[in-house]
């Protein structure tokens, strides 16, 4: 039973800083006050997000262990509050965990807030934080200051600000690494958070830390503000200095980040962020938001500029002594095990085990000692588990543990001589399950379960490609197991399907007058050299019909590769026209709703599917025919683009993309204007007039970012392209089409 807010505030404040005590007792303020009707939403919405807490869906109210669905004991009260309609309604609460590191103590807490105020369940997300569902604000601040007794945050977890610094998991125990990174990690955590120089974004920044280049534990590359450790020899002596990148980012359309710094001296490290935080701040956009990343501002200022306004700013800013003081004694900074050194068990003959052995145990760069992988399907964990977890972190080790960037826990320093007894403790608290970081440990978003711009079911595609995975485990080649299959519901890319060998997003399509589940398939994607290359969509297939698709995917590339060669180097080898050969069956001859009713469902939801304001309705049929004729023309000009850019055509790829948001934009002008020439320069104006300015267009998947994108691509279409720009043209006009049919879809409806 939870104890009330002010039980808890007596219990605890004398446990917190001053500050802290006194922001929770402000936000505490705020809720009263918004909840008297004193506080605007909109002034309250960010407020709350800098804290960590969000709003989510209702219309599911399920959660998907696997094999069956759960009913939530919160449906009565999200019924009676209505989808999203009551500001009180449960939310959310996302923690932070800078750099994945927790102890024994901070998990029993953690345990204790899933039970008290969410479902039992703590689910791990892709920048290693916490998330709690189903919370209800008037118990916020409680929750706040159990957790900040224990000295975790959830400020600036969400909203317009600095959000969680990841880090590699293994870093300090990684073979491979320059150095350890975590010390770093940290200042960085504590300089920027609630520093007034990174108050006033138009959007979120990210930053990550990786202790090399070759792996992906840390991603660096694929953020706001990334730093890869790397050495020199300067004068006979080994420096350590971090290789800066910024403006990378995945999202609707991923951008690939640019080199700041090849060697930046750790002393610069924090008055650097405190200048870039500085530059983001004045110069981001802020009116539109889905431009407001700094990827875009170094996109269009280049990367020279970019670096030259930062370097001013830097020189500008007056001395602040934390800028050495929080990275003072890094060098020596040191983790220390639990237990004497110990070689690493045999399997004999115990099959499960020797699996396990096999893909969840690291050797570590102390000999003797080793890294035990907890992989945890859907990144959920049970109250029972996390307190199981924390006394079995107790017993083989000084508490190492961390989260990682693909939704598991890492034990370290674990003893060679204590590996068995480890395993055994793991299974039976149900965290036993091998295959971490391989084909079985499916990444994905929380899509419709909870997440209000879920189109598809993420979570139960993801559970139900895990379980067929995981019935043949044993007979798949060892290419294949090695694969990463990543999961978004919607095209935000937060289960990072862009750099997964096989990634899918979340669509929907019509299909005899209802709406289906789909997803588009994305190849190309390299999860290695901290996320080395980005995929692209290459064909949308129906939810039901996506664990074939993996199959026949699987199967080509058996069938066709190289000896030794990799999944991304396949696909780059033969081309994404013959691989999307292998899959166009599985979007031809579609049931009739009556013949299989369960076809037009989602993953784990036996309702009919719907998109929230979608129906079955009813248009003239020659309209019909002419949008859609005209969208899949669209559709496949923009696959013909990935085809051109793939043959080094970047300025043929580019055009064709550009052509392809043209055709897509004429095919809704004609609903209501069928005289629309083929100038795109009326196209645009037509559409901007009918659509944008009258806001039919911007729907909740949308937004306006969609409109924008063919309105910036029509104003720089003169602009010559390079391979990278094309490649964003592509996923622009990709994700316009995706617009446009939704936008279509609710006209219909709404016609019918």
């Amino acid at each position: 039973m939870k104890a009330s807010n002010s039980l808890w505030k007596e219990r605890l404040d004398g446990q917190l800083s001053a500050q802290m005590a006194d922001e929770l007792d402000t936000f505490e303020m705020e809720i009263d006050l918004r909840r008297q009707g004193k506080v605007d939403e909109k002034v309250f919405a960010e407020t709350r997000l800098r804290r960590g807490a969000y709003g989510q869906r209702y219309d599911n109210g399920q959660r998907y262990d696997g094999v069956e669905t759960r009913q939530l004991a919160f449906r009565d009260d999200a019924e009676t509050k209505g989808p999203n309609t009551a500001w009180d309604a449960p939310g959310m609460q996302r923690i932070k965990i800078p750099f994945g590191g927790m102890t024994p103590d901070q998990l029993e807490v953690m345990a204790e807030l899933a039970e008290e105020y969410s479902d039992g369940i703590a689910h791990i997300t892709t920048r290693q934080d916490f998330q709690l569902h189903f919370v209800h604000i008037e118990d916020a601040t409680a929750l706040m200051r159990r957790l900040a007794a224990v000295g975790i945050t959830t400020r600036e977890a969400c909203g317009n600000s600095v959000r969680n610094v990841t880090g590699c998991p293994f870093a300090g125990v990684c073979a491979d690494e320059a150095f350890d990174v975590s010390p770093y990690a940290d200042a960085l955590t504590q300089f920027l958070l609630g520093h007034p120089d990174a108050q006033n974004f138009g959007r979120k920044f990210k930053p990550s830390f990786s202790g090399c280049h070759q792996h992906s534990c840390g991603l660096a590359a694929m953020h706001d503000m990334g730093m890869t450790a790397v050495t020199r020899e300067v004068d006979g002596e080994t420096k350590r200095g971090f290789r800066v990148v910024v403006g990378g980012g995945l999202g609707t359309v991923p951008y690939q980040a640019k080199v700041f710094d090849e060697f930046m001296a750790p002393e610069e490290l924090l008055p650097i962020a405190q200048a870039m935080s500085k530059v983001f701040a004045k110069h981001g956009e802020k009116k539109v938001r889905s431009r407001a990343r700094i990827k875009f501002l170094v996109a269009n200022w280049g990367i020279e500029k970019f670096r030259e306004t930062v370097l001013e700013e830097r020189a500008k800013l007056e001395h602040d002594p934390r800028w050495t003081e929080l990275i003072e004694g890094a060098e020596g900074e040191q983790e220390t095990p639990l237990n004497p050194p110990g070689d690493l068990p045999e399997s004999n003959g115990d099959v499960e085990f020797g699996h396990w052995l096999k893909t969840n145990i690291r050797t570590q760069r102390q000999d003797g000692y080793f890294t035990a992988t907890v992989a945890l399907p859907l990144g959920d964990m049970t109250a029972d588990q996390l307190r199981s977890l924390a006394d079995i972190a107790r017993k083989f080790t000084n508490g190492t543990i961390r989260t990682t960037v693909e939704q598991n826990f890492v034990i370290r320093w674990v003893s060679g001589a204590d590996v068995s007894a480890l395993y055994q403790e793991l299974a039976a608290a149900g965290l036993g399950e091998a295959g971490a970081g391989a084909i079985l440990d499916i990444v994905s978003c929380p899509g419709t379960d909870t997440c209000k711009l879920g189109i598809s079911s993420s979570r139960g595609l993801a559970a139900e490609l895990r379980k067929r995975l995981s019935e043949k485990i044993f007979e798949l080649d060892e290419a294949i197991q090695s694969l990463h299959i990543k999961i978004s519901g919607c095209f935000n890319s937060c289960g990072q399907h862009h750099v997964a060998d096989i990634g899918f997003y979340g669509v929907a399509r019509g299909v005899h007058g209802y709406k289906v589940p789909h997803f588009q398939v994305v190849l190309g994607g390299q999860w290695e050299e901290n996320a080395g290359s980005y995929g692209l969509p290459i064909v949308a297939i129906p939810s039901k019909r996506i664990p074939d698709a993996v199959e026949r995917i699987t199967g080509y590339y058996l069938k066709s590769r190289e000896k030794g060669e990799q999944f991304v180097h396949f696909v780059n080898r033969v081309g994404k026209t013959k691989i999307r050969q292998e899959l166009d069956h599985l979007t031809q001859n579609l049931p009739e709703h009556d013949a299989d009713p369960d076809f037009y469902a989602d993953w784990a939801d036996p309702r009919e599917y719907t998109t929230g304001d979608i129906g079955k309705g009813e248009c003239a049929g020659e309209v019909i025919s002419a949008y859609e004729f005209a969208m899949s023309d669209a559709e496949r000009m923009v696959f013909n683009a990935q085809v051109l850019l793939e043959e080094g055509g970047s300025q043929k790829a580019g055009e064709e993309a550009y052509s392809a948001m043209i055709k897509s934009a004429k095919a809704l002008v004609q609903i209501d204007y069928d005289d629309v020439s083929n100038d795109p320069d009326e196209v645009v104006e037509e559409f901007e007039e009918r659509f944008c300015d009258t806001g039919v267009f911007y729907d909740p998947f949308a937004g306006p970012k969609f409109a924008n994108y063919l309105l910036a691509a029509h104003k720089s279409a003169a602009t010559p392209f390079t391979a990278e720009s094309a490649h964003y043209r592509i996923e622009e006009a990709q994700l316009f089409i995706e617009a446009v049919h939704s936008c279509y879809t609710k006209e219909k409806t709404t016609a019918g």
